[in-house]
């Protein structure tokens, strides 16, 4: 059986990890601190004997004995990692010190989950992963992006000075169950704001772009990663590469929602890239993998998700769906699954 280190082990990914992890058979650790990640994500697990919970910042020595480590702590939205900056970079940096030097003792292969913000507000389109980035370093959200840089660099120094087994994903916009609804990410404030009825804000002119994966791909891609050959160090891109403007997002979510919710403009905020797509070339090549579900069939999962677990006491406002917009090819595929 394999033991497991699953770090950020109650968050919104590593959750989810965990739960594959424990239903293929592997013996799982699951270490949080709980700063963004939850007991409530990872209870349905605490009676299985194939998991153990503890509590442990890892910007401290670990001192535990597994085969593989999977390193995902670290809080991802900006609400959450610009509340504390200094410490956000201390939990990449310091963090991944730590692990990468636990791995070294014990010889077990490690992935870094990194970020597409490494690419920071790219002037390349699609991102791959050869291309170095455009990060501010000085900037309000460089404590996360600079930090994930230099936790990759840390990864593969180890693995040029220690022969390391490495392995680095760069994740993408991931959306689904478990998010936590004021963590300041783009689907759950629009999914949220819309079952309330409540105005939903798009910054800027609303036209800046993602591409949203379904957590449950995104889970098997960092699965095929870790289990890949130990020559593919990554790193990788994982992501979903079918791209929507904000507005076409907003449209998409209150069409799911029946929500008669308007839209609210603001300011874009400092560093917010305008263009954030995968290419995903090396996922497909190396790991045989590519995103599965549809955005409108993820959305309507993490709706109910949000219905279920949250009172949204709040009458629909009174108000008409939001402006109408030119016909949306994206909207119109994504709505037929």
């Amino acid at each position: 059986m394999t033991q497991v280190l699953v770090t950020g082990g109650a968050g919104f990914l590593g959750s989810h990890l965990c739960d594959r992890l424990i239903a293929r058979g592997d013996e799982v650790l699951c270490v949080d601190n709980f700063y963004t990640g939850g007991k409530a994500n990872v209870r349905h697990l605490m009676g299985n004997k194939n998991f153990e919970l503890m509590r442990h910042d890892v910007t401290f020595p670990l001192y535990v004995e597994v085969d593989r480590i999977f390193n995902l702590a670290c809080p991802a939205s900006p609400v959450h990692y610009q509340h504390d900056p200094v410490q956000t970079t201390k939990t990449s940096v310091h963090g991944a010190i730590n692990m990468l030097g636990l791995a070294k003792r014990l010889k077990a292969r490690i992935l870094q989950a990194s970020t597409s913000e490494v690419y920071g507000d790219p002037s390349m389109h699609p991102q791959r992963e050869e291309y170095w980035g455009n990060v501010n370093p000085i900037g309000p959200r460089s404590c996360y992006d600079e930090g994930k840089r230099c936790a990759e660099t840390l990864f593969f120094d180890y693995w040029r000075q220690h022969q390391l087994a490495i392995k680095v994903i760069r994740i993408f916009n991931t959306y689904g169950p478990r998010m936590q609804p004021d963590d300041g990410r783009v689907v759950s404030n629009f999914i949220v704001q819309a079952l309330k009825g409540e105005p939903i804000t798009l910054y800027g002119d609303g036209l800046q772009t993602r591409s949203f994966c379904y957590v449950d791909d995104l889970i098997e891609g960092m699965l095929r990663l870790m289990d890949s050959d130990k020559s593919i160090t990554g790193p990788i891109n994982v992501g979903n590469p079918v791209e929507f403007t904000m507005r076409e997002l907003a449209e998409l979510v209150v069409a799911i929602t029946g929500s008669k919710s308007t839209i609210a403009f603001r300011p874009l905020p400092q560093d917010d890239p305008k263009q954030r797509r995968p290419d995903i070339t090396q996922a497909r090549e190396k790991l045989g993998w590519e995103p599965k579900v549809a955005l409108a069939d993820g959305l309507k999962e993490t709706v109910d998700y949000f219905r279920r677990t949250l009172d949204f006491t709040a009458e629909l406002a009174p108000t008409t769906f939001l402006p109408a917009l030119p016909p949306i090819p994206n909207i119109r595929a994504a709505l037929a699954g």
